[in-house]
This record gives C-alpha cells, sequence and structure tokens, in this order.
C-alpha cells in the first residue's frame, strides 16, 4: 500500500464523499447496524445530498488520497455541530471522520485523527473533540479509545445516542 497523501477538499468532491457515505451505509446495514445511519443511501436523500453538499464546500475538508483515489476525509473545525455542549476552550473539533471501504483498515482514519492533533497544534490549541454514534456493539467507540481519545460524555438526538471524546494534546 503506497502512502496515504492529504490534500484540501473542494466543492467537487461532492460526488466522493456521497460515495463514502454510501458505501459505509451498506456496508452497516449489511452487518444490520441501521441504527448508525439508516438503510437508504445519503445519495438518494435530498436533505443528506445538501447536508454532504455543505460538507465538501467546507474550508477546513479533508481528503486522504492513497494512488489518487480518495480514501477518507475529515472536516477540522474551530467548534462543535450545535447538538454537542460547548467547551470553555478553543478547540479543533473532528466534524467529520469517514473511511472510504476500499481502505479500511489502512490507516486513513488514524492518520487523518493525526493530522487533526496536527492541526490544533498550528492553530495554538490543546484539544481536539470527535463524537460518535455510541449504539450496537461500540465499535466506534472502541475505536475512537484505540486512536488515544478519552470518553467525556453522551448525548442524543432524539433516539440516536452519542458519545464525545476528546485528546488534550501537549504543549
Amino acid at each position: 500500500m503506497n502512502e496515504i497523501r492529504l490534500r484540501p477538499g473542494r466543492p467537487e468532491d461532492v460526488t466522493v464523499l456521497l460515495d463514502m457515505f454510501d458505501g459505509a451505509v451498506a456496508w452497516l446495514t449489511a452487518r444490520g447496524r441501521t441504527g448508525q445511519w439508516g438503510s437508504v443511501p445519503f445519495s438518494q436523500d435530498p436533505k443528506r445530498v445538501e447536508r454532504v453538499r455543505g460538507m465538501a464546500a467546507h474550508p477546513q475538508l479533508v481528503v486522504a488520497e492513497i494512488d489518487g483515489v480518495a480514501a477518507g476525509a475529515s472536516i477540522f473545525a474551530d467548534h462543535p455541530p450545535a447538538h454537542i455542549p460547548p467547551v470553555a476552550e478553543p478547540e479543533v473539533y473532528v466534524d467529520l471522520l469517514i473511511t472510504a471501504r476500499a481502505f479500511t483498515g489502512h490507516g486513513v482514519g488514524a492518520q487523518l485523527l493525526d493530522e487533526a492533533r496536527q492541526e490544533a497544534r498550528r492553530r495554538g490549541r490543546s484539544l481536539v473533540r470527535v463524537d460518535c454514534w455510541a449504539g450496537g456493539d461500540g465499535a466506534l467507540v472502541r475505536y475512537y479509545r484505540s486512536q488515544g481519545f478519552t470518553p467525556t460524555e453522551t448525548f442524543r438526538v432524539n433516539d440516536w445516542v452519542g458519545q464525545v471524546f476528546e485528546d488534550r494534546l501537549e504543549p
């Protein structure tokens, strides 16, 4: 496997992102894990297409590529989404972390999380936070723990239960 290269995202990455989300939904559905994102592909839901279009246009979108093929993506925001309790210090909030199914297990997510830490340092911040679905078999919670994140609080959006994590960086 060749090295993972990071590049700034751009609005035309909407198709790449939709493909990643559709692949994730199909994979989750095949495993009976529809609680995270449901079973309908993102590309077939106009509201989700618009949301992903906004992600593609986000100035902090980063796309990971392997051999010129999009392998994952992340957004490093200054603030969490509205449903996440804010903190009283500057942070980098990982507002998106997704890996294309073809590249799962190749360290793409880990490299994007490392880049979030580097981005925090570049911005003079010592806190990186992220959230994920806390349901199902807890695989996502275990993943973020394995990446050095500490769970802080849970939250709910209707019946969807999420977990917030933090990583405090050395100055």
